[in-house]
């Protein structure tokens, strides 16, 4: 069963990792690694349209950006484990993720915007 997450409540955000040079998002767009894009999960419903904005939040920090949806990604968000968002390397670390040593996730929350 799909999972939807109302504004506010927490969630995963996991970062892309290495990408091959060329590679193109699921909007057709170029792929930039630095960004400030993100995927939402195919299991997400409903799906946020290509262009949509989201404020995400880091938890631990506080720290905010907006990203833009250019993706979808394969991953599931269950119950167990609710991943919302795959953002960028660089959104990622933006945010306060660990990229080295690898923290894996960071918990977020969410605001749709326009």
């Amino acid at each position: 069963m799909a999972v939807a997450l109302p504004a506010g409540e927490q969630c995963w955000a996991t970062h892309y990792g290495a990408q091959p040079a060329g590679a193109l998002t699921s909007s057709g767009e170029l792929y930039d690694n630095n960004a400030d894009t993100a995927a939402t999960s195919l299991s997400r419903q409903p799906q946020l349209p290509f262009g949509t904005l989201v404020k995400v939040t880091n938890v631990a920090n506080g720290r905010s950006l907006v990203v833009r949806i250019t993706d979808r990604g394969t991953f599931a968000q269950t119950p167990q484990e609710p991943k919302c968002l795959d953002l960028t390397d660089g959104a990622f670390d933006r945010l306060g993720g660990s990229l080295d040593p690898d923290a894996g996730h960071i918990v977020v929350t969410q605001q749709v915007g326009n």
